[in-house]
C-alpha cells in the first residue's frame, strides 16, 4: 500500500520533523510540503492526496478553515502544540490529533489508524458514462460525452452542454466525485472541464466552445500531463 501524504505547517522545524517521521514508514510517500493553507488548497484541488498532516495554527488560512474548503474527503491528522483543539478535532472527525513535539511511537499509532481506515473504505465503484440531474421534478440523463464544462456559481453549478445549460443546486466537490476522473479535470476553483472538448490552450486559459476558461497555476501542470502533446 502506498499512501501519498501532504504536510502542511508554517514552522520549518515541524515540517522537517514530520518528513523524517514519514521516512520511518515505508507505505508513506511525502508528495508535497506546504508552508500555509492556501498553498495546500491549491495542491488538493489539482492532485489526489491520500493523507494530510495539518497544523492547526497558521497565519492566513488556519488548519480548521482549510478543512472547511477541501474539495474532497481524505484522512487528516491534525498537529499542534496546544491541546485546546482536541474538541475541534473531534467535530471535524479527523483520524488523529498529534501534540508537538511528536514522538515516533505516537506517530506510528496515528499512521496505523490511517492504514486501518483506508483498508476499511469501500471499494470505488466502476466509472459510469452519465449522470442524472433533477430538472422540473424529473431526472434528466446527461451523457459525459455531451458535457463541455462545469462552472461554480455559489450555491449552484452550471453544467454546460452542447446546446443548453443545466443549473443544479449542488457543490463542485459533490459533482466532481460523480464525474469520471479519466475524462474530467478541475482546472480552476470554479471550473471543471471535459478534456476531450478543449479547443486550445494558451498561457493560463483554455477554450471550450465559445468559453474562455481560466487555468489556475496549481492546476496547469496536471492539465499538461493529461493532454496528448505531440
Amino acid at each position: 500500500m502506498k499512501i501519498n501524504c501532504l504536510i502542511v505547517d508554517d514552522e520549518s522545524m515541524a515540517r522537517q520533523s514530520l518528513e523524517r517521521l514519514c521516512t520511518k514508514r515505508p507505505e508513506l510517500t511525502v508528495m508535497h510540503v506546504c508552508t500555509n493553507g492556501n498553498e495546500a488548497l491549491q495542491i488538493v484541488e489539482s492532485r489526489t492526496v491520500d493523507l494530510m498532516f495539518l497544523d492547526v495554527e497558521m497565519p492566513g488560512l488556519t488548519g480548521l478553515e482549510l478543512l472547511d474548503l477541501l474539495p474532497y474527503s481524505m484522512p487528516v491528522v491534525l498537529t499542534t502544540s496546544k491541546t485546546e483543539y482536541a474538541f475541534a478535532a473531534f467535530q471535524y472527525q479527523v483520524i488523529d490529533y498529534l501534540k508537538k513535539p511528536i514522538t515516533l511511537p505516537r506517530f506510528n499509532q496515528a499512521v496505523d489508524k490511517v492504514v486501518d481506515t483506508i483498508k476499511a473504505a469501500p471499494a470505488t465503484p466502476p466509472p459510469t458514462n452519465d449522470i442524472y440531474v433533477r430538472t422540473d421534478g424529473r431526472f434528466v440523463r446527461l451523457a459525459f460525452d455531451d458535457i463541455l464544462y462545469v462552472e461554480n456559481t455559489g450555491d449552484y453549478v452550471k453544467i454546460r452542454m452542447n446546446s443548453h445549460t443545466h443549473v443544479v443546486h449542488t457543490t463542485m466537490k459533490n459533482l466532481e466525485e460523480k464525474l469520471d476522473p479519466r475524462r474530467f479535470l478541475r482546472v480552476h476553483r470554479t471550473f471543471i472541464v471535459n478534456l476531450s472538448r478543449i479547443i486550445d490552450i494558451e498561457e493560463n486559459t483554455l477554450v471550450i466552445a465559445d468559453k474562455v476558461i481560466p487555468i489556475s497555476r496549481a492546476n496547469k501542470a496536471e492539465l499538461m500531463n493529461r493532454i496528448n502533446i505531440l
